[in-house]
């Protein structure tokens, strides 16, 4: 792990670079991009633009009677596989596009693996499915909801679906040569497909579990105890965030997608600030 760059926000301390991140070029955040979808869902709920328990039938072209709400879709409870059918070995989201997620939507009951509500199952899918719900009820694109309802409140800016190329940063392969990013600005977007700089990441973490400026948590947020979390990852990019009720928390991005080993720096650097005494 001492080789990997690695960038470290967290409370009460400077940011940390190590070993050719930085603080101000984007990077894929991978699954982090679930959390901003359920506060876009708890947005647009609070102001009453969709019901959370309302049948996923009202907004997209499903099968009536799936059970399915955007509630379980957001909680992880849709009863939805992980990931889509037919994923391609490389680059995974590179052909699931908004026609491939028409489709599996037509035949949707035929995907589902458990009953709607009765077990928790994280599921890409269903979160790719979530952000196509929100789109089609309020008749904006995922982008523009993100901005409207959760970045732009935030004062936000530092998040895209595809940023400049010249602003991105990548791992590196043989020879020094940066290594192509997964492919998910389609239909995949609101599951896991934006990207942030690592400065940005932290403010979307204190403005949205610290300082709750857009009220609580949404649905979204993973619970383990009192440490409200999300982490992501794609090919060779994973992120932990988490916060605790007492204002700690941090935000790490490492430039590999050895997704443990970044779960386990932020839930280390979270108990060590518990353990230091105040100052």
């Amino acid at each position: 792990m001492s080789h990997v760059p690695t960038c470290i926000f967290r409370s009460g301390r400077s940011p940390e670079i190590r070993h050719g991140h930085a603080a101000d070029r984007y990077v894929q955040i991978g699954s982090l991009s679930k959390a901003l979808t359920g506060t876009v869902l708890a947005r647009l709920s609070a102001a009453g633009t969709v019901d959370t328990d309302a049948p996923l039938e009202e907004f997209l072209p499903v099968p009536p009677g799936t059970g399915i709400t955007l509630r379980h879709l957001a909680q992880h409870t849709s009863g939805l596989p992980r990931v889509p059918p037919g994923l391609r070995r490389r680059d995974p989201y590179a052909d699931f596009d908004a026609a491939a997620l028409d489709a599996l939507l037509r035949d949707l009951g035929s995907l589902t693996v458990a009953e709607p509500g009765a077990v928790e199952e994280y599921s890409n899918l269903g979160y790719a499915v979530l952000g196509a719900a929100l789109a089609a009820a309020a008749d904006l694109s995922y982008e523009e909801l993100l901005a409207r309802h959760v970045l732009g409140p935030l004062d936000v800016t530092e998040v895209s679906a595809a940023p400049p190329q010249d602003r991105r940063l990548l791992s590196r392969g043989l020879f020094g040569r940066p290594r192509r990013p997964w492919t998910m600005t389609g239909a995949i977007l609101p599951a896991g497909g934006l990207w942030a700089t690592p400065r940005a990441a932290a403010a979307l973490v204190t403005g949205l579990l610290v300082e709750r400026r857009l009220g609580e948590p949404a649905l979204s947020w993973q619970r383990a105890g009192t440490l409200l979390w999300h982490n992501g990852a794609t090919g060779d990019a994973s992120v932990f965030t988490g916060a605790l009720p007492d204002g700690h928390w941090v935000m790490v991005h490492r430039l590999t997608g050895q997704a443990e080993g970044t779960d386990a720096l932020g839930i280390e650097i979270l108990k060590e600030s518990q353990a230091a005494p105040a100052s």
